[in-house]
């Protein structure tokens, strides 16, 4: 871990970075044999608080999830990868980008893109209240990318907060 210029601890996307593994069983389906999209909500939630709490190293809370598509099935039998990594943080609130991947495992089709979602993650202190984050020590254009990206959805959430 490196200092940043306001002294706050900078930790790089990496040391975050978590994958979590599921087959679509059959407690997971709806009617149609796919998997529930309130399922999938709960996995992208559980990783996006691993990704937070590593990165934070606190407790943390899920504020906020944008953009929440879902772009194919997962059917019963189809292993589903979620893989998260911090893309943005403030002051005690951190973004983490969710991607769902399906593997068909039966058709042999190749592994797909289904879900992005970005989640705002907020740190908690030892009191439930809200403190500081490491800053992220971002290491290629596309953590850049990522980054700036992350700062116009926070910019974008601010102006539409009721």
């Amino acid at each position: 871990m490196t200092q940043s210029f306001d002294s706050r601890p900078c930790k790089p996307v990496g040391d975050s970075l978590t994958t979590q593994v599921h087959i679509v069983m059959p407690m997971h389906i709806n009617a149609a044999y796919h998997l529930f999209g309130g399922k999938l909500m709960e996995w992208i939630d559980v990783v996006a608080g691993v990704v937070a709490k590593r990165h934070s190293q606190c407790e943390i809370l899920t504020a906020a999830v944008d953009h929440l598509s879902f772009l194919g099935p997962a059917d019963l039998g189809d292993t589903v990868e979620l893989v998260g990594r911090v893309t943005y943080v403030g002051n005690t609130s951190m973004e983490v980008c969710v991607e769902t991947y399906v593997e068909h495992i039966r058709t042999k089709q190749p592994r797909q893109l289904v879900n992005r979602a970005f989640v705002t993650m907020v740190a908690l202190d030892g009191d439930g209240k809200p403190t500081l984050v490491p800053m992220l020590a971002l290491q290629n254009d596309q953590e850049r990318e990522n980054f700036e990206a992350g700062k116009r959805r926070r910019e974008e959430r601010k102006r539409l907060k009721l």
